[in-house]
Formats: C-alpha cells, structure tokens, sequence
C-alpha cells in the first residue's frame, strides 16, 4: 500500500467546529480585508451577487467573513437582490454540520434574500462557472496540497524534514497547486472581482511555527510504534500535505505570468495570537493546554495520518489509532507548554477588469 494519492477530509461530526480556536483566531486580520474588498466587489446588473467560500470545511469560520461581507455589499445593491453563498470543500466533507450550523447557530449570516448552497468538489480545478464569482474567500484551506507527493522519512510535516529529496517534492507540489488554485480562480472570478486568501505561511526567517507541537507528534507517534499499534512501515507513510509558502512564493506567479488575468493587490505574512498559549498563562491549567492542541490536531489532521493504517482490521485500529494519539499528544504537550508560533499570510487579489 502506497501513501494516500490525497487529504483525507477533516473529522466529521462537528469535530472541526468545536475544534478550530486555533483557525478562529487568525481570521480578524484577513476578514477586515474580506470587507473592503466586498466595498469595492463589482455589483452591475440585477442578478444575484455570488461570494464563493473555497475550502469551507463544517462552517463555523466561514460565518463571519461571509456576515463582514454582505454587510459590506448590502449598501451598495439593496435589500431585495439576493446574494449567493457557495461554500466548497471536498466530496467527504460534513455538509450535514455546515447547514445544521448556519440554521441553527446565532452567528449565522442567514438573513433575507441570502441563499447558501454547496459544492463538493476540489478547488484546484475550477468548480464554478466562468466569470460568475464578484467577491471569493479562503481561510485555512490552500496550504493542503491537492496530492500526497510522496513519503516524509524523518518526519511528518515536510517543514521539519531534514531530507531534500521530500522537502524539494513537496515544494514543487505547493508551487504546482497554488498556480492552479490561481488560474481556476482567474476563470470564476467575474472581472474586477476579488478575492481574499489567508493561508499558513513562513516567516521572514523561513519558520513555519508548530515547532514544539509537530515534535511532540512525532514523538507520539514513536509511541504507538513500540506499543504495537503501529507498524513501522505504516508510520513511515504519515505524511501531513500542508506546505506554508513564504511571501516571494505566494508572490512569484503574478510577478512571472503565472497567474494570467489576476493580480496582487496586497500581501502580508504576519504572526497570529496563540490564544491557546493565552489562556494556559492566565489560567495555568496544563492540561487543557495540551487537550486543546492535541484536539486541533485531531480535527485537522488525524485522520490524514490514520489513512495510512491497513489491514482487514483497519477500520477499528483506525478509532483506536486517533483516540491513542490524541491522548499521547496531549500528554506530551501537557508535560511542557510553551508557546507555538503561527504564521499567517493574508492576501487580496484582483481579477482584472475587463
């Protein structure tokens, strides 16, 4: 058995929902870009105004980028034209959660003449119609690449590999996808529509943060190696298929001809709050530190990782596999908080006009 050809969707079940602080807080920097850009969307004609949300996993951070942004349209078109949300993410995802929340959850953006629908299908290829989408977000979602390009020996976030034969595939995945996601965007965006991204990122210095939590998964996963519940050679095909991209990468397509049709407005990589790390100093309690980065991870990641389990007995070692890791990762981070660095890019870019 061969790695993953790709992501496995995030944990179902609201998993996601209840375990994304990390996620929630980083958004405040780019959904004040979110509005301005939806103050300069392109609104003509009478037809519905389309915001495209790609990579929207259950919802719960797409509520108040999408409420920032029809506030911001609502002046400029009226109350009776409708507005259309379109959230994307992969086949597997929970749509079920997504439409539960925006029903039921207070901080909905549902209101009169505002209609959500859903695609399932991957963002590196265009899922929409042509030059249908005015205003488009992205939060979280392009740092996973499209494929699993290949085994991580040392490690399982590429960031932290010592090897440069996984290090150069996976850059050149990353550079491969953020062209495609660039280009598919370039064919839905009506012209002078824009488009907000906030993605994980690296430093100035190159750093792509998580240090302490990515050793410390390491180190659980090692665990379940020796305690049998892991073979070597299954561990050896977890691999985690994100890739922060520094600012010149992010750049370099509207710079050499690689994203035909959109450019740059605005770029900035920045250090988001580690809320987390927050609330350990006020309150000292250590174990909810480590339970709230292990459950992170849990939702985000694990089952990626799990994927690559095998066997008639998969599927059980699978739930044993995640309840393990998590309690090993909490543990671990428990033993010894510190703080995680995470950086952030956030970035508008504009279709051009016609």
């Amino acid at each position: 058995m061969t790695s993953p050809a790709t992501p496995a969707p995030m944990e179902g079940g609201g998993a996601y929902n209840r375990n994304s602080r990390v996620q929630a807080f980083g958004l405040a920097p780019a959904i004040d870009w979110f509005a301005e850009a939806a103050a300069a969307a392109p609104t003509e004609g009478s037809g519905p105004v389309v915001i495209a949300d790609y990579g929207c996993s259950e919802g719960l951070n797409s509520l108040a980028p999408v409420a920032a942004a029809i506030a911001a349209l609502r002046p400029r078109i009226g109350p009776a034209r409708a507005i259309s949300v379109l959230h994307t993410d992969l086949p597997g995802n929970d749509w079920g959660a997504l439409f539960g929340l925006l029903d039921a959850d207070p901080g909905s953006y549902l209101a009169p003449n505002v209609f959500p629908a859903a695609v399932g299908r991957s963002f590196y290829g265009q899922i929409l119609p042509a030059a249908s989408v005015a205003l488009g977000w992205s939060s979280w979602a392009t740092q996973w690449l499209s494929r699993i390009p290949g085994p991580i020996p040392d490690q399982v976030q590429v960031a932290f590999s010592r090897d440069p034969a996984a290090r150069a595939a996976y850059a050149a995945q990353a550079d491969a996808d953020w062209r495609a996601f660039l280009a598919a965007r370039a064919a839905e965006l009506v012209p002078g529509g824009r488009l907000v991204v906030l993605t994980m990122a690296r430093d100035a210095g190159g750093d792509f943060g998580y240090g302490p939590l990515l050793a410390a998964l390491y180190a659980a996963l090692g665990d379940l190696v020796a305690e049998g519940l892991v073979r070597p050679e299954e561990k050896a095909r977890m691999a985690i298929p994100t890739v922060g991209r520094g600012a010149a990468e992010l750049a370099a397509p509207f710079a050499d001809g690689g994203a035909p049709g959109l450019g740059l407005v605005r770029l900035e990589v920045f250090a988001a709050e580690d809320r987390i790390w927050a609330d350990y100093a006020a309150s000292g309690d250590a174990a909810a530190f480590g339970d709230r980065w292990a459950s992170f991870s849990r939702a985000s990641v694990f089952p990626t990782l799990a994927a690559a389990l095998e066997g008639p007995e998969a599927p059980a070692r699978r739930t044993a596999f995640v309840a393990r890791l998590t309690a090993g990762l909490a543990a671990r981070l428990a033993a010894a908080p510190v703080p995680m660095k995470i950086p952030l890019a956030r970035m508008e870019i504009l279709r051009d006009p016609a």
